[in-house]
């Protein structure tokens, strides 16, 4: 069983044409290791993206 993963808020309204719009970023609270497994894994998903769209070129 997987524990639940904590998360760090950020909470900001900000005017949005006219209106007041409240924004929430969400960080998943991460050990230095997890940080760094998921950092390669964006890493590598981007990569490919990039290859993919490159060779079209």
């Amino acid at each position: 069983m997987q524990a639940a993963i904590k998360y760090y808020s950020e909470t900001k309204t900000i005017p949005l044409g006219g209106k007041m719009i409240t924004l929430e970023n969400l960080t998943p609270i991460l050990s230095p290791k997890e940080r760094e497994q998921r950092k390669k894994e964006i890493e590598k998903r981007l990569y490919d993206v990039f290859i993919k769209y490159a060779k079209q070129k």
